[in-house]
């Protein structure tokens, strides 16, 4: 578009309220690696003045930085740039590309409305639209169109890679306590002999009493502790000693891994209400890989059936189906 059609879209009234320049990146990872496409929203600032507003009125907003455009859920930014084009108080929105405003096709025909409704141009590194303008409008809901698309072949080419790497059992993922991956990303027995230690007690308890509580109180009476490796935080993957509790041995008991399999797509997982995401366990016929013996464990796979076995028959005793339960914010809620 040139200079003159351009400057023709642009109103007195245009002029007398501010530009908005909305600047986002959807990683932290991006934010600091990719500094190119940060200095080149900035930039947006230089055709705003180009097209009559002053330097004071261009008004940015980059508290967005290292989030998603999948949607509006924790866009600040884009909320608050959403309420001043509705209030009336924007001339322009200025954005690299569709992208970086919204990659969902309902936030972005939502922004187009607004726009379109309060008289607020849009610019991007292409040109200046106009979205009451039919044509403009058009093109704009087509550049959104293809945005999402863009972020759709994204996620299936990610999803194929990890699918891919997870049939031949060679997907990195976070290991439990007491499995560790060597030099050549292989899996091991952790070196540490208290760890394996640890528990090897633990399974062999269970294996002579049967039952899960036994194991806690066996460990609580000998005064013994259970390790467990730190997920998160300054010192994430240091190994700490506590107490066994329950669940702890009902998730080592459950895990394949310790019967040496590499397992992916146990859970399914669904957006609820107010975002949060519901987290099922599914039936091992629902699993999308199961790959016995594929690395080196603490029991056989037979062992671990039977446990499976028993632990079936404990949870049909006590009136519980363990296996019938969602996981909402890190709580376990039953069906």
């Amino acid at each position: 578009m040139d200079a003159t059609a351009a400057a023709g879209k642009v109103t007195r009234e245009h002029l007398q309220r501010d530009a908005y320049l909305y600047i986002r990146q959807s990683t932290l990872k991006q934010v600091i690696n990719n500094t190119e496409s940060t200095q080149r929203q900035y930039a947006l600032r230089s055709r705003a003045i180009a097209l009559g507003w002053d330097h004071s009125q261009i008004i940015v907003i980059d508290t967005d930085q290292g989030q998603s455009g999948a949607s509006t859920e924790g866009r600040d930014g884009f909320q608050r740039l959403v309420a001043e084009v509705g209030m009336g108080h924007a001339g322009i929105v200025l954005g690299l590309e569709v992208s970086r405003l919204a990659r969902n096709n309902t936030d972005w025909h939502r922004l187009l409305e607004i726009c379109a409704l309060t008289g607020t141009l849009i610019l991007d590194e292409d040109g200046l639209y106009d979205p009451g303008n039919f044509n403009d409008r058009l093109l704009l809901g087509l550049k959104g169109t293809m945005s999402e698309a863009e972020l759709h072949l994204l996620k299936a080419r990610l999803r194929g890679g990890v699918l891919s790497k997870a049939r031949r059992g060679e997907l990195v993922q976070p290991l439990p306590v007491g499995l560790v991956y060597d030099h050549a990303e292989r899996v091991v027995l952790d070196p540490d002999t208290s760890v394996q230690q640890a528990i090897r007690h633990l399974l062999v308890t269970f294996a002579a009493t049967g039952s899960a509580y036994a194991v806690v109180k066996a460990f609580a009476d000998a005064g013994l502790k259970f390790p467990r490796r730190l997920r998160t935080g300054p010192n994430k993957g240091e190994l700490t000693w506590g107490i066994l509790q329950h669940h702890r041995v009902l998730q080592i008991l459950h895990n394949p891994r310790y019967a040496g399999a590499f397992f992916y797509g146990r859970h399914s997982h669904r957006r609820g209400p107010g975002g949060k995401t519901a987290t099922r366990v599914l039936p091992r016929d629902q699993w999308t890989v199961l790959i016995t013996d594929a690395h080196p464990g603490y029991l056989t796979w037979a062992e671990f059936e039977a446990n499976q076995a028993r632990l079936a028959e404990l949870a049909a005793a006590h009136g519980t189906d363990s296996g019938a339960q969602f996981r909402v914010g890190g709580q376990a809620v039953s069906r």
